[in-house]
Order: structure tokens, then sequence, then C-alpha cells
């Protein structure tokens, strides 16, 4: 008799080792430039059998998307239901968000599925589609932490700033990756415990 709960994992298994594979040849290739045939190859698999898990290149990309909103729901969870007030929280995990936005093999792999979003529109709607949901989570965050005074319109710009200052390190990790972390772990705390607790009062300026 067979154990559907087996042939499940073995789906998922299956899956994730074309996910792993896929996103090894992004980082090396791009996903522009990476072919089935190479996604194949690195996953020991042939070609047909990457096809019976994965439609095409672009449900490969909406799954590595996935895994890495599944990691970003966990976040939100680990801060939302923690020990520590909300504030605190995120403020304690920016030395941890500065190492991993800075790693070099997980920067290269952001910044493809970037480039291949903007290549294509249908990668771009995927993009699109998980930084909404992403967006949505952050927002019922801030609304526990934002001072009074702050209305849906200010709360959701101040949340946009924090996504570019996050978003942000991926291509500094880039461009300057020997930056001095421990300074720029205590100015971004600074930068975030200010958008975070600033009244919002006056916003004439």
């Amino acid at each position: 008799m067979s154990d559907p709960a087996g042939k499940r994992m073995d789906v998922e298994a299956r899956r994730q080792q074309i996910v792993d594979a896929a996103s090894a040849c992004a980082r090396r290739s791009g996903f522009h430039g990476a072919s089935m045939a190479e996604i194949a190859h690195a996953a020991g698999m042939s070609v047909g059998q990457i096809y019976r898990y994965f439609e095409n290149k672009e449900a490969i990309i909406a799954a590595i998307v996935a895994r890495d909103m599944a990691e970003m729901r966990d976040r939100y969870t680990e801060i939302r239901d923690g020990d520590l007030p909300v504030l605190e929280a995120i403020l304690t995990k920016c030395s941890t968000a500065i190492d991993e936005l800075y790693e070099a093999e997980s920067a290269a792999l952001t910044l493809e599925v970037v480039a291949e979003a903007a290549r294509n529109p249908n990668v771009g709607a995927i993009l699109q589609s998980a930084d909404a949901e992403e967006r949505l989570m952050q927002q019922e965050l801030l609304r526990e932490v934002m001072p009074p005074g702050c209305d849906e319109a200010e709360q959701i710009a101040r949340g946009e700033v924090i996504s570019m200052l996050f978003e942000g390190m991926t291509m500094r990790g880039v461009n300057n990756p020997n930056g001095d972390r421990a300074a720029i772990s205590r100015v971004l705390r600074s930068t975030l415990r200010h958008l975070l607790s600033e009244p919002c009062d006056d916003r004439t300026s």
C-alpha cells in the first residue's frame, strides 16, 4: 500500500533539489543565461524529469521566491510573538540582518531574481505579489509600534523607507562588502528607532 505522505515528501525533496540547483546556476550564469539543461545537470536529473516538477523556468523562480517568503513569514512571526516588545525585537535583529543581506551567495541570487523580474513581466508579477504580501505583514507589525498621530499613509511611507534600507543592503554588500558592519548596525538601529518612534504630527518639512 502506497504512503501518500511519503510520496508528498519525495516530491517536495525533488522540487527542493531542483530549486537548489537552479539557484546555483542563477548565481553562476543568471536566470537569463541558465538553460534548463544546465539546471537539470546540476540537479542530477534529465530535462524531462525537471518538467515533471516545474512547468518552466518561471515556475522555478516562483518556488525560489516562495521559499524566501516562507522564511520572511517566520521572521515576522518570531518578532511578533517573541518575549521582547516589537520595537526592541526589530532592533535586535539588525546585526543578523546585515550579515545575511551582505552574504555574497544570497546577494547574488537576490539580484538575479530582481534582474529577471525587470526583464520578464511574468517574473515581475511574481516578485510584486510577494512584495505585496510582505508589505501586509510589515504594516501589521508597524501598527503595534507607530507613535500617535500617524495615519495610514504615513505608516505606509515609513514602511517603504524601511524596506529601502534593508533591500539596499544587498547592493551595498556587493559594492562595499568590507564596510564596518558594527558601525552600520549601530546607525541602522538609530535610524529605525527614529522612524518607528518619531511623532507624526508635523509633516510640513
